[in-house]
């Protein structure tokens, strides 16, 4: 089973192999990160963990003998945070996403404070919206996300 970690300095090379590796795949039902992304990367990373040390954000990765996701809780603020998570897509449709989203809404209330998460996927992500709605997370609303049609939820923690 993959073990959840807090982002660290030492993720960086993993993570950016991860990025690169699934990069077309997440392009397909996420807006794509873009060239800067994968060229700044040390620095972007670097601003990471230092948005992360504020406690503005808790950044993770899915770690089995590589990085095989990312769950992310960003913009904290008032006890609430926004969700957001990648799975490769050679560990897609094995259920990783659903726990990781399970452990993380678990850290969320029981470590970092928090009381609710939200969360947006495109209407085409299938698979995001199945993850959601297992987790616990409830329809609040429809958004545009780059152009493309989405939807908006929200999970109060206990």
């Amino acid at each position: 089973m993959p073990e959840l970690q807090l982002l660290r300095l030492d993720h960086a090379p993993a993570v950016l192999a991860f990025e690169r590796e699934n990069r077309a795949y997440f392009a397909a039902s996420i807006p794509d990160r873009g060239d800067a992304y994968f060229t700044d990367f040390a620095a972007l990373h670097a601003e990471r963990l230092a948005e992360q040390a504020t406690g503005l954000c808790y950044f993770h990765v899915l770690v089995t003998d590589e990085v095989v996701g990312r769950v992310n809780l960003v913009d904290v603020e008032d006890g609430v945070a926004e969700l957001g998570y990648r799975i490769a897509e050679k560990a897609a449709g094995k259920g990783l996403a659903t726990d990781a989203v399970r452990q993380i809404c678990v850290l969320a209330a029981e470590t970092y404070g928090l009381t609710a998460l939200h969360a947006k996927t495109t209407d085409d992500n299938t698979a995001s919206h199945t993850v959601l709605t297992r987790t616990g997370f409830v329809t609040t609303g429809a958004i545009d996300l780059d152009g493309r049609p989405g939807t908006t939820y929200i999970r109060t923690l206990s």
